[in-house]
């Protein structure tokens, strides 16, 4: 066990190190790292990587409130939706979707077009800020809300491609969707914690190992967020881009021959 917590506090600052710069967490990485090398089982995966949230994502927030004010209308707007949307998720997750085949099959399925959507970001630069409508906005901040809590990446790795794709300039989204990150992964891991005390088998988090990943994540999303002007940032979204294409190919193979 005390290696598994070295090795998830390892990857904890690596990972967050490199997705702290684009506004991602980086759960959505961790979490294949807790399935295929730390082995945690489902549906406890799930919770786990909102307590890695819940630790590691104020590192890069207290990094970039010193260069602007966090709450900001957008942040606001998205948690709105997203805030609800997890405890929908937690729900959906424990109750609908306990089984790890089906559970890979969805992380495969979400992985490949954020990946594709890393590789080709540069594309969308320039373009000129057309925000969503307000209810527009909280719409989508309740779907990647449902989405985080069954996935338990908080939201932030969908909010953070679509609303750049959409015309933010980076600057706006990387802030906002981590700390819409945090938040909708505190009200995640609590509402998951609930559902365990009340007899879901295996809603409760790896706490220990969430911990550690967190910790890990607390000194890397601080580096991140702090390197986020001196990193070149195409070199930093294609090799993201990579690791999650091929770890979604790596996914739908296995559940191909499961």
């Amino acid at each position: 066990m005390s290696w598994d917590l070295l090795v998830g506090f390892v990857f904890g600052v690596g990972i967050a190190t490199v997705t702290a710069p684009v506004g991602v967490s980086g759960a959505v990485f961790l979490l294949p790292v807790q399935l295929s090398v730390l082995g945690v089982p489902s549906p406890s995966v799930t919770p786990t990587n909102l307590l890695y949230n819940v630790i590691a994502v104020p590192g890069a927030l207290t990094r970039y409130r010193r260069d602007a004010s966090l709450w900001t209308d957008l942040a606001r707007r998205l948690l709105i939706g997203t805030v609800p949307g997890v405890i929908v998720g937690a729900v959906i997750r424990v109750l609908l979707l306990p089984d790890g085949t089906l559970f890979r099959a969805l992380v495969a399925l979400f992985l490949f077009p954020m990946g594709l959507w890393l590789i080709t970001r540069d594309k969308h630069a320039g373009r000129q800020p057309r925000p969503f409508t307000p209810r527009g906005l909280t719409t989508f901040g309740f779907g990647a809300g449902v989405i985080g809590g069954i996935y338990g990446i908080g939201g932030g790795s969908l909010l953070a491609p679509v609303l750049v794709a959409s015309g933010y300039l980076l600057a706006q989204v990387a802030p906002a969707a981590l700390l819409t990150t945090f938040v909708t992964s505190c009200v995640g891991a609590l509402t998951y914690a609930a559902l365990a005390l009340f007899g879901q088998e295996g809603a409760g988090p790896e706490w220990l190992l969430g911990i550690s990943c967190g910790l890990g994540g607390l000194l890397g999303g601080y580096l991140g967020a702090a390197l986020q002007p001196r990193i070149p940032q195409r070199l930093l979204r294609v090799l993201l881009g990579v690791l999650a294409v091929g770890l979604s190919l790596a996914y739908l193979a296995d559940v191909a021959t499961a």
